[in-house]
């Protein structure tokens, strides 16, 4: 049976993940809820959307053994649109991250997942970036990893005015910090004995605005990190090899710290396709769809990230 491909959504992640597919020649199929994103994407992309939601198209329409479905909702639909695509018999799923609007709607729903969790993956685009297939090079060069240091600092300032669904900047660390922390153990491994510590502060809309922690992961790499939010900051992750500080600072660039020096300068790398598309979005989807999912997060060990790790740092 031919492959079927259906977005759902119509938002700006929506049309990242078109350009993307427009690019490739890919046929596929567009669900949204409200007319007015829906025109804006076909004025954009110039495929018309089906309009009305989920629910509405499943009334007249089917998804057979071999449909890929990619989720792009709000945060707070996305476990449900994951629940309704699964029982309406999706073949392979890509959902955006954090797959839930809290860690506790994503544990909650754990068993619901669990016959389907092989074909479930949480779209951490980071993984994917150029530079981040750089590093990795750059690191196996040197011999492996040996420290590493990463900060997830939001810009709170930016963040307050936002008008969100509720739940979702309350829980703005598992939404949005964890891009960071997701990256940072993909490169080091999942810490195993290991130490956090968060306080609470000003903030009304997020019950903690400080962490701190340290340890060490299953690959032997020893880790720390911290963020303030109501300090300054920015998203970071350090990587220390026997010869080099590799910076991600930002995280679709590099910069590079030799042993014995102090100057910190920009490392050059092919990232073509990072300036043509959304950064890590392209490599991520042909993974997916290609069945290339050496890279991609799987549903299984999301839920066991977010039991053993995330609420941890959170708590």
């Amino acid at each position: 049976m031919e492959k079927t491909i259906l977005l759902i959504g119509t938002g700006p992640m929506a049309l990242d993940y078109a350009k993307v597919l427009i690019a490739q020649n890919k046929k596929f199929d567009v669900i949204g809820r409200g007319e007015e994103s829906a025109m804006k994407f076909e004025s954009v992309t110039g495929i018309k959307p089906f309009v009305g939601g989920l629910e509405k198209y499943l009334e007249s329409n089917n998804l057979h053994n071999n449909t890929y479905v990619i989720v792009t909702t709000g945060t707070e639909a996305l476990m449900p649109t994951l629940l309704l695509v699964l029982k309406a018999g999706a073949y392979k799923v890509l959902i955006e991250k954090p797959a839930a609007i809290s860690i506790e709607e994503l544990i909650e729903n754990a068993d619901k997942l669990k016959s389907f969790s092989e074909n479930i993956y949480v779209a951490y685009n980071r993984r994917f970036y150029a530079s981040v297939t750089e590093a990795h090079k750059m690191i196996e060069e040197d011999g492996g990893l040996q420290t590493m240091h990463f900060e997830f600092t939001e810009w709170s300032h930016v963040i307050e005015p936002l008008t969100k669904a509720p739940g979702v900047k309350e829980n703005w660390f598992f939404a949005n910090s964890t891009h960071v922390v997701d990256l940072a153990f993909y490169f080091a491994g999942k810490p195993e004995q290991w130490h956090a510590y968060s306080k609470g502060g000003t903030l009304k809309w997020h019950s903690k605005t400080n962490f701190t922690g340290a340890g060490i992961t299953e690959k032997g790499v020893l880790f720390s990190y911290l963020s303030n939010w109501e300090s300054a900051g920015r998203w970071a992750v350090e990587l220390l090899t026997e010869k080099r500080r590799i910076y991600l600072k930002p995280m679709e660039g590099i910069s590079v710290q030799e042993k014995g020096t102090v100057a910190v300068v920009e490392h050059k790398f092919d990232n073509a396709v990072d300036l043509q598309f959304k950064p890590g979005l392209k490599k991520q989807l042909e993974a997916f769809l290609n069945g290339d999912e050496i890279k991609l997060l799987n549903i299984k060990d999301h839920l066991s990230t977010s039991r053993e790790v995330y609420s941890k740092i959170i708590s």
